[in-house]
C-alpha cells in the first residue's frame, strides 16, 4: 500500500524523463578576494544573496550579486555577515547575520559561529540584519537577548528568524547561556511576534522560513548548541495562530525545515531515524499540509541528502552526499533527482550544492573550481529548447 501511495504522490507531481531534463548554462560568480563564496538566495529578479570570503580568510562578508555585478554589504563594525537562507522577496531587501563591534562578554558562540570563520566567529555580537538601497539595519531582540538571527523576509517585508531572550537555560551547553525564541519582524523592524514552542518539554524555537501568506516555518526542541541538533526535535509550521507539527521521520534531532514556496510546499532535511540520536544523518524532504512527508532520493550510491529552496513549480534543490563526503548539487522534481553537473554546459566546476531556485528555474549555490580548487557561488540558468 505504502508503495501504490508513493506512486502516486509521484504521478500527481509529474516527472521527469532523461531527455525531457532541462540544460543550464553556469555563470561563475566571483568574491571578495577569498578563496570560497557561496550563493544562498535567489529570487525572480535573479538577486543572488549569500556570502564570500575577504582575502586571507579570516572573515566573510555579506554579498549580492546583480546581474553579475558585487555588492559587499559588509558588516555592522564587526568581521563577519553573511545571507545563509532563501530571502525570496523583490522588493530590495536582503536579510541576513551580521556582527558587531560589540564585544560578548560570554563569548557564545551562538547560531551564528558555525557560519564564521574559525578565526573571528566568536566575540563580537551577532544580530540579525535588513540591507536595503545600500544600507544595513540592525534588527533588535527579545527583551534582554544579546543575539539574534534573521532567515528570510517576505513581499509584506515581514522578516523570521530568532533572538536570545535573556532567559538563562539549563538546557544549554556552554558556552551557550540563553535560550531563544522564533519572532516576526515587522516592515518597521520592530518585533511584532513572538512564535511559541510545539510542545510542552521544548523551550527555544527558530523560524527558517515565510512566504506571502504568512505561513512560517521553522524548529521547536531545547536551547542545545543553538546550532540545529536538539534545538530541532520538531518541525513546525505557524499559520495565523495555528502551530502545525510538521512529520519527520523518526529522528530527535536535526529536523529542519528550510524553506516554504506560496503554494506552501515546505522542504528540509531531517535524520532519518531515532537511532541516529544527535548525529547527523540527513535526508532531504517534502512535505505539503493534510499529505505525508516525503522522503526525496539521493543520487544513485549517495548515502545521505538535504533540500535547501524550492519554487512555485514544485522545482526543489539541494544536496547529496556519498559515504566519502564527496557531495553534489542535486534537481527534484516529481520523484527524480537529477545531478546538476550532468545538466550544465561547463565542466570546469564541480557542483557541490543547490541552496536556491526561483520560479524561472534559475538555481544558485556553491561549487569547486577545478583548476584551482576554489569554492566559488555560481547561477546556473535553464536554456530555451
Amino acid at each position: 500500500m505504502k508503495t501504490l501511495i508513493t506512486l502516486v504522490a509521484c504521478l500527481a507531481a509529474g516527472s521527469v524523463c532523461a531527455d525531457d531534463r532541462p540544460q543550464y548554462q553556469l555563470t561563475v560568480l566571483r568574491g571578495l578576494g577569498g578563496t570560497s563564496s557561496i550563493g544562498n538566495s535567489i529570487n525572480n529578479r535573479g538577486w543572488v544573496a549569500g556570502r564570500s570570503n575577504q582575502s586571507g580568510n579570516q572573515a566573510r562578508h555579506a554579498t549580492l550579486w546583480r546581474d553579475g555585478v558585487l555588492t559587499d554589504l559588509e558588516t555592522l563594525g564587526g568581521p563577519n555577515s553573511a545571507v545563509l537562507w532563501p530571502v525570496k522577496n523583490v522588493r530590495g531587501v536582503v536579510t541576513g547575520i551580521t556582527q558587531t563591534n560589540e564585544p560578548d562578554p560570554r563569548l557564545e558562540s551562538w547560531s551564528c559561529g558555525t557560519f564564521f570563520p574559525a578565526a573571528t566567529r566568536i566575540g563580537f555580537r551577532c544580530v540579525g540584519f535588513r540591507w536595503q538601497n545600500g544600507i544595513m539595519t540592525p534588527l533588535p531582540t527579545l527583551r534582554d537577548g544579546f543575539h539574534g538571527f534573521a532567515t528570510g523576509t517576505n513581499n509584506l517585508l515581514r522578516t523570521v528568524g530568532w533572538t536570545e531572550d535573556g532567559v538563562v537555560d539549563d538546557t544549554c551547553v556552554a558556552p551557550q547561556v540563553y535560550r531563544f525564541r522564533a519572532v516576526i519582524w515587522g516592515p518597521d523592524g520592530r518585533i511584532e511576534r513572538e512564535l511559541l514552542p510545539a510542545h510542552a518539554d521544548d523551550n527555544s524555537t527558530a523560524a527558517t522560513a515565510i512566504n506571502d501568506r504568512g505561513q512560517v516555518v521553522g524548529i521547536s526542541g531545547i536551547c542545545d548548541q543553538a546550532v540545529g541538533r536538539f534545538s530541532a526535535i520538531r518541525m513546525v509550521l505557524w499559520e495565523k495562530d495555528k502551530t502545525t507539527v510538521i512529520p519527520a521521520f523518526g529522528g530527535v534531532a536535526w529536523n529542519t525545515p528550510t524553506a516554504i514556496n506560496e503554494r506552501g510546499d515546505v522542504v528540509g532535511f531531517a535524520n532519518a531515524s531515532a537511532a541516529d540520536a544527535g548525529n547527523t544523518n540527513f535526508r532531504a524532504f517534502h512535505w505539503r499540509k493534510g499529505q505525508s512527508t516525503r522522503p526525496l532520493p539521493a543520487l544513485p550510491g549517495h548515502v545521505t541528502s538535504s533540500a535547501a529552496g524550492v519554487n512555485d513549480r514544485r522545482q526543489i534543490v539541494g544536496q547529496s552526499c556519498s559515504a566519502e563526503g564527496d557531495c553534489r548539487a542535486v534537481l527534484w522534481e516529481g520523484c527524480d533527482v537529477e545531478d546538476l553537473n550532468e545538466m550544465v554546459d561547463d565542466n570546469s566546476v564541480v557542483l557541490t550544492s543547490a541552496k536556491d531556485v526561483d520560479d524561472r528555474g534559475r538555481i544558485t549555490g556553491q561549487g569547486q573550481d577545478v583548476a584551482t580548487g576554489e569554492f566559488v557561488a555560481f547561477v546556473a540558468t535553464p536554456l530555451v529548447r
